[in-house]
């Protein structure tokens, strides 16, 4: 929503404006407005606010804010070290840096279990999630919880998403309500087990998720009529208290967990509730508070009957007043909604006072500082996905030699931090590049020599497929012995790119050395695409330690230590 400013100013400013609002919160409850009726003050007690945001790891999409914080790695490069205790080291930092910045709730992590990955550009994960193994995602997200936790000295709430799971889902959630076809004892097994673990069979209150990010998914065969498909779970009041009747979740509900809903101003609520022109607002906020939400996460909602989120939101909270005074059932659930809030309001602060709650600038000095936890999960996760390790040896028996030309093409992948600050590749066109000549150049070593290598983006490689070869890109590539790939992400259009310049210039590949390095996740190329590489690596995280890892492994300095934490079906694995 633009709160946030380009580098180098973003942390300073976003901490700013969290002190801003917890400040004028304060000067509300001490200057109370007065009645227009009895001319007499409004009372108002000071509640500190909850500031919430998400930030998952690996730049954008998922990180809010892109710059200033330590760029840590993806949800799956945490899974592919297989450790805990990294998860742990990740989580503690990026507690760290947001307390730091007075946020005070963080959404995340994901809890999806990615039982079988689906490549489809409307329906992908990513690298946003610990893996497919339902007890390793738990194990993971426990860790990882108990380093927020610490990182911030408990003085941040984690709200785990995205209950109940949507890893089987047949769709992205983001455009039209999606669904799961699974019975409540499936998704017992598989989706569920991982909020078990952070919920009721929790080892410690450390591992213990404050509250969970409902999603807007439809269970079909939910209570074992394949034929019956329940409202989404958000805003259906039958299949959400039937879950968190589950004996894993009624103790954790018992002892104050909060349920939080997913974004109420998307497109797919917008395209479920809506009739013709009309969106009720006002009822989709209600019924996912009836359905069992504690706590409304409206996002940018616009009622048909008012011009933007602001008004909405007014209508909303006039709505729910006069229900409050009117409706004695919504009145108490409401009174039961607001102490479980504020008991993990005094959880956070002992005390509500506003100097408990204001955090010091001087704080922001200690930012961007964890980038070997970062760098240490990139080594760690680096993955040989094919061939196996024994025909690589056999395949690539030296890396690049001092006089080999090496092109490298690379998804830039770029984002931008607000509608009117500029656009920041995610991976730079030249990024491994410069990193080869760090570590082998003439300064170190002397393995190559800038004048052999040159970099070119997808772009590029689109316009030489079509015939509009840049400036030097074909007198680069004909002599060149290796050609680097580095993909980022899903998009269709990067994964058919990949498969077109395979397949059209296998005579001009066909002496050369051929390697991918995935900077996402491992599973968008098929069988056809992986079988004429010469290597296929996954790193799973786009961060700068990630590509001085990959530029390791291209000349074979390091082994590949991780393993992929899902499958990969072109490997049938």
């Amino acid at each position: 929503n633009d709160n946030f400013v380009a580098a180098p100013d973003t942390v300073e400013t976003a901490h700013q404006l969290t002190q801003r609002l917890q400040q004028i919160e304060w000067n509300s409850s001490i200057h109370p407005t007065t009645d227009p009726i009895t001319n007499q003050p409004n009372p108002h007690t000071y509640v500190p606010l909850f500031i919430a945001m998400s930030q998952d790891g690996d730049g954008a999409p998922g990180d809010q804010i892109m710059n200033g914080l330590t760029p840590l790695p993806s949800e799956m490069a945490v899974g592919a070290t297989w450790s805990p205790d990294l998860a742990k080291q990740v989580g503690a930092a990026t507690g760290r840096e947001l307390s730091v910045l007075g946020v005070n709730m963080i959404l995340g992590p994901s809890l999806d279990v990615l039982e079988t990955p689906s490549p489809s550009p409307n329906n992908d994960m990513g690298a946003s999630v610990f893996g497919g193994d339902p007890y390793w995602v738990g194990a993971l997200g426990s860790a990882y919880i108990s380093g927020l936790h610490d990182g911030s000295a408990n003085r941040l709430l984690v709200v785990a998403k995205h209950f109940p799971g949507r890893g089987s889902a047949d769709r992205s959630n983001q455009e039209e309500v999606a669904t799961v076809r699974k019975s409540l004892e499936q998704l017992k097994q598989i989706e569920l087990a991982p909020f078990f673990a952070v919920t009721g069979d929790a080892a410690s209150s450390g591992e213990t998720a404050d509250g969970l990010l409902v999603s807007h998914i439809r269970y079909q065969g939910f209570q074992g009529n394949i034929r019956a498909t329940t409202r989404p779970v958000s805003f259906d009041a039958q299949a959400l208290s039937t879950i968190l009747a589950l004996p894993e979740f009624s103790a954790w509900r018992e002892d104050g967990g909060l349920i939080v809903s997913d974004n109420l101003g998307t497109r797919a609520v917008r395209k479920f509730y809506a009739t013709g022109s009309d969106f009720p607002a006002r009822t989709v906020a209600r019924d996912a508070f009836v359905a069992g939400n504690d706590l409304l996460y409206l996002g940018n909602i616009v009622s048909s009957d008012a011009p933007d989120t602001y008004s909405t939101v007014l209508e909303i909270l006039a709505y729910f007043s006069q229900k409050y005074r009117e409706d004695p059932a919504f009145a108490q659930r409401v009174d039961a909604a607001a102490l479980r809030i504020l008991t993990l309001k005094y959880r956070l602060y002992g005390s509500l006072k506003l100097q408990n709650v204001l955090t010091s600038s001087s704080g922001l000095n200690g930012l961007n500082q964890s980038q070997d936890v970062t760098f240490e999960v990139a080594r760690r996760a680096a993955t040989l996905v094919s061939p196996s390790a024994q025909d690589l040896a056999t395949l690539l028996p030296t890396p690049p030699q001092v006089r080999d030309r090496i092109v490298f093409f690379t998804d830039i992948s770029q984002a931008q931090q607000c509608s009117t600050c500029p656009m920041k590749a995610g991976l730079p066109v030249d990024a491994l590049q410069n990193a080869v000549v760090q570590l082998y150049g003439p300064q170190s070593g002397n393995q190559t020599s800038s004048f052999r290598l040159s970099s070119y983006s997808f772009d590029d490689m689109t316009n030489y497929l079509a015939g509009k070869s840049p400036p030097y890109l074909e007198d680069d590539l004909n002599p060149a012995g290796w050609v680097v790939i580095s993909m980022t992400d899903s998009r269709h259009n990067q994964q058919q790119l990949i498969s077109n310049f395979l397949s059209e210039e296998q005579d001009l590949l066909r002496d050369k050395h051929v390697i991918l390095f995935s900077f996402g996740a491992p599973y968008y190329l098929d069988a056809t695409d992986i079988s004429r590489l010469t290597a296929y690596y996954a790193l799973y995280s786009k961060a700068s330690p990630f590509v001085e890892v990959a530029a390791r492994l291209l000349f074979q300095e390091w082994p590949p230590a991780g393993a992929s934490p899902g499958s990969i079906p072109a490997l049938g694995n």
